[in-house]
């Protein structure tokens, strides 16, 4: 038995650690343990299918397990912080007798688990997303949650936005919509080097490049830069589709 088809399973499993992990930092209230933890998870699940195809160790169960680990790191775990996030602004307001409504209010970042839950398993027998994706990528959508609430733990200036009853359920919902919607976004993975078949990719690369020079003159943190390259990209790919589809 060769040991080295065991090793894209084996990075998934460490994909799915660090999502449990960033789960427990998360409802531990450790915010930047379960973000850079999320970082991790993303680095691994990255890692899987790259060892994979350089190891020719494709197997039914890598892709299961695949779904799995992703559902935890990049579903559940952006959930939590988002949730911990909200209760905490939640909690002082419960002397207002509104008591069971906040309650249930504050539950609704948990779709974002449910959302990607459906998004992974639409994924797994979507055939029209084999080079590209249909919708946002959970690793995507992890990633963007992650750096808006690491940015912000910097910036009280911006408690304005994150500090009101309808932010976090609005936002939940809407990248929920995103994960299962039929908004087409192209793969960073490049199959070749060639600049015909990736123009857009590599524009996109030298604009993310670009985006560093205001994030260092501002002297902001380097997770505003991450934000804002996810919310340039969820951007892009949703003007192009809706001038394509009219």
């Amino acid at each position: 038995m060769r040991l080295t088809k065991h090793i894209p399973n084996t990075i998934t499993l460490l994909n799915l650690f660090c999502g449990i992990l960033a789960v427990i930092f998360g409802l531990k209230g450790w915010l930047h343990f379960s973000v850079y933890l999320i970082i991790a998870a993303a680095i691994f699940d990255f890692l899987d299918g790259f060892a994979a195809r350089l190891l020719k160790a494709y197997s039914p169960m890598g892709k299961e397990l695949d779904s799995l680990a992703d559902l935890v790191s990049f579903g559940l775990a952006p959930s939590i912080l988002i949730y911990y996030r909200f209760s905490s602004f939640l909690a002082p307001q419960t002397h207002s007798g509104n008591m069971v409504v906040l309650e249930i209010l504050s539950f609704t970042p948990l779709l974002i688990a449910l959302f990607s839950a459906l998004r992974l398993a639409k994924f797994n027998i979507d055939t029209r997303q084999t080079t590209d994706f249909i919708g946002l990528a959970t690793p995507a959508n992890a990633l963007l949650i992650a750096m808006m609430l690491h940015y912000s733990s910097y910036n009280v200036n911006l408690d304005f936005v994150f500090d009101n009853f309808w932010f976090f359920p609005l936002i939940s919902l809407v990248l929920s919509l995103l994960l299962v919607s039929e908004i087409p976004m192209f793969s960073l993975k490049l199959k070749s080097l060639k600049f015909s078949e990736n123009k857009a990719k590599y524009l996109f690369f030298i604009y993310s490049a670009l985006l560093v020079i205001p994030v260092i003159v501002t002297g902001s943190k380097w997770s505003l830069w991450l934000f804002l390259v996810l919310v340039s990209y969820i951007v892009y790919s949703t003007f192009k589709y809706l001038i394509k589809a009219r």
